[in-house]
């Protein structure tokens, strides 16, 4: 698994991008991916883990 940072998140349009650590270039992140419980949604600044697809 992958760590970064939520550059933002729309939650409107139900996406936004991930810079991740040591990498350049931003991931790509949509709502449904998002796994946790309630309304799936992610905070700029929020530091996550991921898998890119």
């Amino acid at each position: 698994m992958a760590t970064g940072t939520v550059k933002w998140f729309n939650n409107a349009k139900g996406f936004g991008f991930i810079c991740p650590e040591g990498e350049d270039g931003d991931v790509f992140a949509h709502y449904s991916t998002i796994q946790m419980d309630g309304y799936r949604t992610l905070k700029a600044g929020q530091q996550v883990t991921f898998e890119v697809e």
